[in-house]
């Protein structure tokens, strides 16, 4: 599992630093990192599947906003979700070390509830950049950003996270 986030975290700064970035790239990276969370997901609850018979409620809202996230960016504008927001950058770290004490222990409480409001809060970050851009735009680091983009402002980038 950590050397999955360290090779999708890595991907992208190698491939921003060789210019090869693209929207394109972009969006397929976010279909990559959708696959890689889903595998370990699925091994996960092959080893402890008491844990999401317990977490059912909160695990099903969970993959529900992030339907939704991708719902909203295919009707709005045809395209998948690859917002590469910061906050779900540091989500994805508590989502690895949950994973990690599930994986481990068969048990999460404090760790997985701070995993889940996290997730919640990123994905309405994400409803609502997508609500509040015209049109489809990757790599949007926060709801502010998604504001300045709607206004034709330029926004800063950070070279390692969405630049």
């Amino acid at each position: 599992m950590i050397l999955g986030l360290l090779s999708d975290i890595f991907d992208g700064i190698i491939a921003r630093r060789l210019n090869v970035s693209s929207p394109m790239l972009r969006r397929l990276d976010s279909g990559v990192d959708q696959f890689f969370w889903l595998s370990i997901v699925a091994g996960c609850y092959i080893t402890c599947p008491q844990f999401f018979k317990d977490n059912l409620l909160k695990i099903s809202l969970l993959v529900a906003m992030e339907a939704g996230c991708y719902a909203i960016s295919y009707i709005r504008f045809g395209k998948e979700v690859a917002t590469h927001a910061i906050s779900s950058k540091f989500w994805t770290l508590v989502l690895l070390a949950t994973m990690i004490q599930v994986t481990v222990s068969c048990s999460s409480v404090i760790l997985f509830n701070i995993c889940f409001y996290l997730g919640i809060a990123t994905r309405i970050e994400i409803i609502g950049m997508l609500l509040i851009i015209k049109e489809w735009t990757n790599d949007i680091p926060t709801i502010y950003h998604a504001f300045l983009i709607r206004n034709g402002k330029e926004i800063t980038r950070h070279k390692l996270f969405n630049g």
